[in-house]
């Protein structure tokens, strides 16, 4: 599992720092802000593809949109980490898990539909 930093492409998979936030602070560090849950992401790929680097880039920009300094993103890449997607049943990729805050979700597909990736992160109604 990679911790993804704002700005990362699939190049990078390999070995990213922990999150940042714009301040330079650790977010771990932080914390969510009082009464504001914090959403616990994990987003599977396949490898170093445009797709990959694709849904990356979507689901960090949307993060950083609209979750600002309250999300832990891990990206997995399923050729290199199989046995997790073995525990979460992935089928097809790319793959995004929402496990925090309840109810668990899954999107697969193109991420870069905002609207849609939003409906999914219960960030917005489907109206």
């Amino acid at each position: 599992m990679t911790p993804v930093r704002k700005g990362v492409s699939a190049n990078s998979l390999s070995r990213a720092p922990a999150i940042k936030s714009k301040s330079g602070k650790d977010r771990q560090s932080q914390g969510p802000r009082p009464g504001t849950p914090r959403y616990v992401l994990r987003l599977y790929v396949a490898g170093i593809s445009p797709s990959s680097s694709a849904a990356i880039q979507a689901i960090t920009a949307i993060c950083e949109d609209h979750l600002k300094d309250r999300y832990d993103l891990e990206v997995v890449d399923i050729y290199r980490q199989p046995t997790l997607t073995r525990g979460e049943q992935i089928i097809a990729v790319p793959a995004l898990i929402k496990k925090l805050p309840l109810p668990l979700r899954r999107l697969i597909g193109n991420m870069a539909d905002t609207q849609r990736v939003l409906v999914g992160l219960d960030l917005k109604t489907g109206k």
